[in-house]
């Protein structure tokens, strides 16, 4: 069995972070979301890995590099323009040759790894197996329409008016008969060979398309609201250790991993927090749910609930929080303006004036 992972695409809604990185990388808990996926795959007991890429290949390529401190081996494949997962199916045709695979999408997220799904898979080869979970706004996803018996009869991209809450996870495992699915179908209004049009080709054909519900974690690491709950999550499982310098004068309250390099003094940290190798932290407090990636510098400020990219500095800022802050960022207050209040005030009045 063989793994397609999708790295392509243009990440807006991460904007403006992926004007300059791959979505697929920014990090959560200091690991880019991409290391996980591999690990996860690793996990399964799969090898041969696909990844396809596009404008953001060379990152890619240099983050992965041959996919082997993952124990995996790594062919790139690259996607002129994203047009659809269908697509990227179709372009992978010679690499995935007449094996089993499963496409893993590199922004998704799922608690848990896909060791049990891909054995599952293994066991009952259905053509197509998918993953499902109830959202609260399906028409941002693909939705799967289930009959009384639980039999997926029907699947929509992004739906106007959806028919259920299921919403595809992006997490599918295929046999051979997917491809010529997605070479019998068209692109859709959007202009992409949706891989929800090529689900639906095998139910109409008749093949066995099969669905399994989710109800533990899992997130599309698309937009800076899942980006900093994934980064919760991640955190929420963390073993406290300080291999970088702590004075005395710190204190460390909770499970909070202070990497090799690192080092803090005279701050407070409540975990569950990670502060990357070589970050300089003084007379700060870092909140619960905050990942401070390698080389930063903060000095003399509050944040919770964050994330801070590689080498940047925050110097004299207040309660920043529910942030993503970029590489190589800096954050200082703004300088104060000579202000003045002209009042021309009546008899009786009262007035409050902000300082």
């Amino acid at each position: 069995m063989k793994a397609l992972v999708l790295s392509g695409g243009s990440g807006t809604r991460l904007r403006p972070f992926t004007h300059t990185s791959p979505k697929q990388l920014v990090p959560v808990a200091n690991k880019p979301v991409l290391y996980y996926v591999l690990e996860a795959i690793a996990e399964s007991g799969i090898t041969e890995v696909g990844i396809v890429v596009g404008d953001t290949a060379a990152e890619i390529r240099e983050a992965v590099g041959d996919g082997s401190r993952f124990g995996l081996d790594v062919t790139y494949l690259p996607q002129a323009a994203p047009l659809g997962l269908a697509h990227a199916v179709l372009i992978a045709r010679e690499f995935l040759g007449d094996d089993d695979f499963v496409m893993y999408l590199g922004d998704n997220f799922v608690v848990g790894g896909i060791s049990s799904l891909v054995e599952e898979f293994a066991q009952s080869r259905p053509d197509a197996q998918i993953l499902l979970t109830r959202v609260p706004d399906p028409t941002a996803f693909g939705v799967a329409e289930l009959d009384d018996s639980g039999r997926v009869v029907g699947l929509e991209e992004k739906p106007a008016k959806p028919k259920s809450d299921l919403a595809l996870v992006g997490i599918y495992l295929f046999t051979p008969a997917v491809h010529e699915a997605v070479r019998s179908i068209v692109p859709s209004d959007r202009g992409e060979l949706e891989i929800t049009h090529a689900l639906q080709w095998l139910i109409d054909h008749g093949r066995d398309v099969r669905s399994t519900t989710i109800s533990g974690y899992w997130k599309d690491t698309g937009n800076v609201a899942d980006m900093l709950e994934v980064n919760r999550s991640v955190l929420e499982g963390i073993e406290p250790a300080t291999e970088g310098t702590v004075d005395a004068a710190t204190e460390l309250i909770g499970r909070v991993r202070i990497e090799a390099g690192a080092e803090v003094r005279g701050s407070r940290i409540v975990g569950p927090a990670v502060i990357g190798p070589g970050t300089v932290i003084t007379g700060s407090y870092v909140g619960p749910y905050t990942s401070i990636a390698e080389n930063c510098r903060i000095e003399d400020s509050e944040i919770e609930f964050s994330i801070v990219l590689r080498d940047s500095h925050l110097d004299g800022v207040r309660r920043v929080q529910a942030s993503l802050i970029g590489r190589n960022v800096t954050v200082t207050p703004a300088p104060r303006v000579p202000a003045g209040n002209r009042l021309i005030l009546g008899d009786h009045s009262k007035v409050q004036i902000l300082t």
